[in-house]
């Protein structure tokens, strides 16, 4: 398998782990809810992951990167993660997925 097919399956794993993360307030993925802005492995194999909250003064502003680097570290073939927090373009509803949307009853 080539470097970019591994890069992009190890990408694949690494969207699916997200997605078993839920925001505890509300019962969607914080994948579906658009708080996942970028991946990207280097060559290193570390996971940078960017991600925002709902809001700077979330609850969960704290525990949901912590629930990320542990998930996705537990991936074979990723050595670290790298988590950055942006706020820049802040979150608003229109970042989540339609099933994220129909989820909510705001389709």
């Amino acid at each position: 398998m080539s470097e970019k097919n591994n890069l992009l399956e190890l990408e694949g794993k690494i969207v699916d782990a997200i997605k078993t993360i839920y925001d505890p307030e509300i019962p969607v993925s914080i994948y579906a809810l658009g708080l996942i802005y970028n991946i990207s492995i280097d060559e290193q194999k570390v996971a940078h992951i960017t991600m925002t909250v709902t809001a700077p003064n979330c609850p969960e502003a704290e525990s949901l990167p912590v629930e990320v680097h542990d998930k996705v570290k537990e991936i074979e073939g990723i050595s670290d993660v790298e988590i950055i927090m942006t706020f820049d373009p802040p979150w608003n509803p229109d970042l989540m997925s339609d099933e994220a949307k129909l989820e909510l009853g705001m389709l």
